[in-house]
């Protein structure tokens, strides 16, 4: 097989549908505490907005859902922790939607949570 010059050269940001923006944006950043980087009007009327935890380079756009493009998904996305101990208890305060902290052998601790409109994530422990 020939080695390809690749023309992708990593990942920008992955989208999570949401019913309302607003909403969704004062709960990633409120809640979860992340960081608004973009946030601006593009074609007729429509948003594009893009939220991060503070220091990490890919962002996740809050995607407004419309037909075939839902919410209340398993979007597949993992965030890091230092302690998911402590990170579920922070959020646990804070009233977010969570399970509770797996601990399987061999494999980081890490809990699912779920946005304001049922889209699941995963916190992982970062060791």
């Amino acid at each position: 097989m020939s080695q390809l010059n690749p023309k992708i050269t990593g990942i920008l940001t992955v989208g999570i549908p949401v019913v309302d923006q607003d909403c969704a944006l004062a709960f990633y950043v409120e809640a979860l505490g992340f960081e608004k980087r973009l946030d601006t009007t593009v074609g007729a009327g429509m948003r594009w907005i893009e939220v991060a935890p503070p220091g990490t380079a890919i962002t996740v756009a809050l995607v407004q859902a419309r037909d075939g493009v839902p919410v209340g998904v398993e979007t597949g996305i993992r965030l890091a922790t230092s302690d998911a101990e402590d990170t579920h208890a922070d959020l646990q305060a804070r009233g977010v939607d969570l399970d509770e902290v797996l601990h399987w052998p061999g494999v980081p601790p890490m809990f699912v949570f779920r946005d304001q409109d049922g889209n699941s994530l995963v916190i992982v422990e970062k060791r």
